[in-house]
């Protein structure tokens, strides 16, 4: 086939009359450096062209046909285009092969030549088209052809391409003026074409509530259920976000709940500064490098420079151990066990999702120090159970706990444990919690030590652990719908709101004192309630504000209520409707409530079950990733083959989709990873094969895609 091609070019050639040309003949070039290499070997000086062969659903085709050190954003392409609403990817070598008749490795603008139908635009780089000689392959990628700017115009021209030329940056480059996202029609013309509706969106939704639905467009949904519910506001740095008292109040019972678990195992709280010297930050390597792209950095105070840049903590081992070096001295001083509830800084690389991956993000983090390495395993573990608690018994949301891989603990330690979540929607689950074992590595580094019984010195053994506001996000990906969110009862900042309706020649007066009787019963019984009574506001507006809001309850009172003594009681979840006598409606709130909580979760739990999978060989386990499931397989249990089934799994999903590669930004990757080794796994039965290795599996292994 590449001889033919390159018979063909020929034949093209000299029909045009075009002989101002070398030719070189190298080895196989399938890389744009290699191309450069091979013209830098032979002698071949010209401007070297680099291909990419892309499409756009509603636009087409598109060669772009650039200099080698050509910069091409796929994101300001349309812009320079003059396109709108275009998505550009990369096109499958099918589509290449069928359209150009070349194969990847071997593509050049010389190829418009077997585009009979003219489905293929071509574009080329202003830098090729004033180029003086050009470098190209002739549809093989053993060879480079060179030819005059003239003779290429009037060879793609000959088959009936004329070319679109465009400035692209260089690398590391500016974009050229005008390189922006798809242009805004001019002022007073209408655009030729009436965008199609957002996908996702509710037909005729109104703009107070959500517009999106969560199985059509699950991004704006989430990002109009926190903000139409009150719970973030935006702000002007990127990754950092206002918690509204809201979700404010929701982060105060998770504290609340957690922090009088920990204390009962004598963890006292403190508080350490939020800066960190960059010798300090620096003393442990592994666990530096481990943090280095997300540290923010302090440079400047005022005018001036600092004399050493002062880092903003991502975590505070390097801040709290260098006091603990102070502080323990002998045996009598451990165990040591602090608690800070602060902030820290990461500056994360990938796109920024309010509560699940944020710049800037509220926990807490224990610190501890022990004399053996058994009372810290024992700690570990305590604290593990202590955050499945929140998300079960508080959050209704069901976690797995597991230990991490070598690969995925934390950078430092000795091992890391987790809690892991799982949001059915996506098909993704979620890193919820981690308590670390950190050995004695960090006690080493820092110099701690302490006189123990025999009066021998030793370094003690470390644990740190950790829960984010990440929580209050995997809720409410988890439980909420399309009509807002919805709260567990023991989160809820309010669980039950009452609503008076009130029609023309209502007793006011006597509605008002007992809606006021009603909510100070329920409020004597510990349930927090708000009676809505706003007058500009009719009750229906009220229905929808609050379950927007995601209230569990809400109670209608109307003059027909009052006449018979009752009250209607309406659950958040399940719209369950039910009408209660006042004389017993506290217990039956009170059993509401528990019953909801109750069933959120087993809703929860059976949904995540159904979405599990047991895997025994490879073939099976990339389809049922991509049908979003978590998967459980035999496993070797080692580093080499963690990265081949995440390389392996990425390459497969990127090729099932049509596409060469995906944003490292991009939070939400498509190659699945190890979640944990479970501690509730079924016995492994001896003998049995990993899945990607065939080595003797040595345990059970949960994979997902992952956020």
């Amino acid at each position: 086939r590449g001889v033919m091609a390159h018979e063909a070019v020929l034949k093209a050639f000299t029909e045009l009359g075009i002989t101002d040309t070398k030719m070189l003949d190298h080895a196989e070039a399938k890389t744009v450096e290699a191309g450069l290499a091979a013209c830098e070997a032979g002698g071949l000086t010209c401007t070297f062209v680099k291909n990419l062969f892309v499409r756009d659903k509603k636009h087409g085709l598109y060669l772009l046909s650039v200099a080698a050190d050509a910069k091409v954003d796929m994101k300001t392409l349309p812009g320079m285009l003059g396109l709108s609403a275009a998505n550009f990817r990369f096109a499958d070598e099918a589509i290449l092969k069928e359209k150009l008749g070349v194969a990847q490795g071997s593509v050049t603008p010389l190829a418009v030549m077997n585009d009979c139908a003219g489905d293929v635009k071509l574009v080329l780089d202003k830098k090729v088209a004033d180029a003086a000689v050009i470098g190209c392959h002739p549809l093989r990628n053993d060879m480079t052809y060179t030819l005059s700017n003239a003779d290429l115009f009037k060879f793609v021209r000959h088959y009936k391409h004329d070319p679109i030329v465009l400035e692209f940056p260089t690398v590391g480059a500016a974009p050229p003026a005008g390189a922006m996202p798809a242009p805004k029609p001019a002022a007073g013309k209408k655009p030729a074409q009436t965008p199609k509706e957002p996908v996702g969106k509710k037909e005729g939704a109104d703009s107070k509530g959500l517009e999106y639905t969560k199985e059509g467009n699950f991004p704006k949904w989430y990002e109009q259920i926190i903000i139409k519910s009150e719970m973030i506001e935006f702000y002007d740095i990127s990754g950092c976000y206002i918690l509204r008292p809201w979700s404010y109040s929701i982060w105060d019972a998770i504290r609340d709940f957690l922090d009088a678990k920990i204390k009962t195992l004598g963890v006292q709280n403190c508080y350490f500064p939020m800066f960190v010297s960059k010798g300090k930050l620096e003393a442990e390597k592994e666990h530096v490098e481990g943090f280095a792209p997300e540290v923010a950095w302090v440079t400047k105070s005022g005018d001036g420079e600092l004399n050493e840049p002062i880092a903003i903590r991502p975590t505070s081992e390097t801040i709290m151990y260098p006091a603990f070096k102070g502080w323990i001295h002998s045996h009598r001083d451990l165990p040591l066990k602090l608690n800070q509830w602060n902030n820290v800084v990461r500056w994360e690389f990938k796109h920024p999702t309010p509560f699940l991956r944020t710049r800037e993000f509220l926990w807490q983090e224990g610190h501890t120090a022990h004399a053996s390495l058994e009372e810290a395993d024992v700690e570990v573990m305590q604290i593990l159970e202590f955050y499945k608690l929140v998300y079960e018994e508080l959050l209704a949301v069901p976690v797995i706990k597991g230990k991490k891989t070598e690969k995925e603990k934390f950078a430092g330690g000795l091992y890391t444990t987790t809690v892991e979540a799982f949001i059915p929607i996506t098909g993704r689950a979620i890193q919820g919690a981690t308590s670390h074992n950190l050995g004695q590595n960090f006690g080493k580094m820092f110099k701690i030590e302490y006189e123990d019984r025999e009066g021998k010195k030793s370094i003690p053994w470390q644990n740190s652990w950790g829960l984010t506001t990440r929580t209050i996000g995997v809720m409410v990906m988890v439980h909420s719908d399309n009509k807002g969110l919805v709260l567990p009862p023991r989160i809820a900042p309010i669980q039950v709101v009452l609503v008076p309706i009130t029609y023309t020649g209502t007793d006011v007066a006597k509605q008002s004192s007992m809606c006021d009787s009603i909510a100070a019963q329920l409020s004597e019984a510990g349930i927090r309630v708000k009676v809505d009574d706003r007058a500009n506001y009719n009750p229906g507006w009220k229905y929808n504000y609050w379950e927007l809001k995601g209230v569990p309850l809400r109670l209608e009172f109307g003059p027909k209520d009052m006449d018979k003594s009752q009250i209607r009681v309406v659950r958040r979840d399940t719209n369950e409707k039910d009408d209660v006598p006042l004389s017993i409606l506290t217990q039956k709130v009170a059993l509401m409530l528990v019953t909801m909580q109750h069933e959120l979760l087993e809703r929860a739990r059976a949904e995540r079950d159904s979405n599990m999978a047991t895997v025994m060989k490879w073939e099976d386990f990339t389809p049922a990733i991509a049908e979003g499931k978590i998967v459980l397989t035999p496993f070797c249990n080692e580093t080499e083959f963690e990265e081949a089934v995440k390389d392996r799994s990425k390459a497969e999903a990127l090729a099932a989709a049509g596409e060469e590669g995906e944003d490292e930004r991009c939070a939400t990757p498509v190659a699945a990873k190890t979640l944990c080794i479970p501690y509730d796994a079924p016995p492994l039965p001896p003998g049995t094969p990993c899945f990607i290795s065939g080595k003797p599996a040595v345990c059970w292994v949960l994979w997902g895609r992952s956020y």
